[in-house]
């Protein structure tokens, strides 16, 4: 795996980028191609806290964690495991798919055991756009759940359709659904 360390309000010294490169080096082996996978990992400190922010870069979709905690190297262990989570959640839903995801290329599930919510804002802070693949609801609630989102916007295949996947409350899911179709 290829590393990219960037600091924000901290320097990044060689001692915290040995123990992120140590710590991450364990996921190396769930990817079958560790040499094209690219991990960036973003660590920050405000306010008395530490701040971890660990993407892994696959072919298919990114996977990504966000760990604040006051401890650095406890945030780091915390973003490691939050990973590993989304990898064995992945597992799940791919076994329920039949192996329908295109992630079976990238991830060893084989190293994987199986299993079983986040903060809000209320003022708009950033503004993102991005182009609208056309899948299937299962694969649109494990790219939602691969990068660690409430919700994932995509273009339903079957209808053509802008839709919006989110995590309800009281467990479960919901769709959110355009009525108009795309022209």
């Amino acid at each position: 795996m290829k590393y990219k360390i960037i600091g924000k309000n901290i320097e990044v010294t060689e001692g915290i980028s040995n123990a992120l490169q140590k710590k991450l080096a364990k996921l190396d082996k769930f990817f079958l191609i560790n040499e094209d996978v690219e991990c960036r990992c973003v660590v920050s400190a405000h306010k008395g806290a530490q701040k971890v922010e660990v993407t892994v870069f696959l072919p298919q979709m990114p996977l990504r964690a966000e760990v604040e905690h006051e401890d650095l190297y406890a945030a780091i262990d915390s973003a490691l495991d939050k990973l590993e989570d989304q990898m064995r959640r992945i597992k799940t839903r791919m076994d329920r798919s039949n192996n329908k995801l295109s992630l079976g290329k990238a991830i060893d599930f084989d190293q994987l055991e199986e299993v079983e919510k986040e903060e809000e804002n209320d003022v708009i802070v950033r503004t993102k756009s991005y182009y609208l693949q056309p899948m299937s609801i299962e694969e649109a609630i494990t790219r939602m759940e691969a990068l660690g989102h409430p919700f994932f916007m995509y273009l339903d295949e079957e209808d053509d359709r802008i839709s919006t996947v989110y995590i309800r409350n009281d467990g479960g899911y919901g769709v959110i659904q355009a009525e108009n179709p795309i022209k």
